[in-house]
């Protein structure tokens, strides 16, 4: 078989297996073709709670709102100015233990934004997806991830969607307290 005629035909049966799943998409009634005003979430298989899910598709009907430019401000007095600690808000971790400072950082900021959704008429209960960035910690090679989630489910993303229970999350290394 020439090569030219092996590339003909790998080009015909992708397109053909492209065409063919997207037509099965369709006739599934299509996942990423949410009613008007519906908010659909869809999570890994078996998964009912949204720490991370795979997508959200809004209907054609649902409001956005979009924020940006929401980072952590100046609380700590007693920390060094210019350092990443200055930039947290010890009454948010009083009495828990092994909170990170991304953690704390990020609490401060997730304050923020339910401040911001709030002045704009709404709840955490409407984010359907957030997007945020983060530096690795002085002295670290990445990303305090595990911080950030740890925060972020203080405030999202905390409801079992089958059940409707909230799920208890650590601060820290502290017990996860209601």
């Amino acid at each position: 078989m020439t090569a030219t005629r092996t590339r003909t035909l790998t080009a015909l049966a992708t397109t053909s297996l492209l065409l063919v799943g997207g037509a099965t998409l369709a006739e599934a009634n299509g996942w990423w073709r949410p009613r008007p005003t519906e908010v659909r979430v869809m999570l890994p298989e078996g998964n009912t709670n949204p720490a991370i899910s795979n997508g959200v598709a809004l209907g054609g009907q649902v409001a956005t709102y979009a924020s940006s430019g929401l980072g952590p401000t100046a609380l700590n007095p007693s920390a060094p100015a210019g350092s990443p600690e200055r930039y947290t808000d010890p009454s948010l971790t009083e009495g828990a233990r092994g909170v990170t400072v991304t953690e704390a950082q990020a609490l401060v900021v997730l304050r923020n934004i339910v401040d911001n959704l709030e002045a704009a008429g709404l709840r955490p209960e409407d984010v359907v997806t957030m997007k945020c960035y983060l530096m690795a910690p002085p002295g670290a090679d990445t990303a305090d991830y595990a911080g950030w989630n740890r925060a972020y489910r203080q405030y999202f993303a905390n409801v079992d969607l089958a059940t409707e229970e909230v799920v208890p999350v650590p601060m820290g290394t502290s017990p996860p307290e209601p």
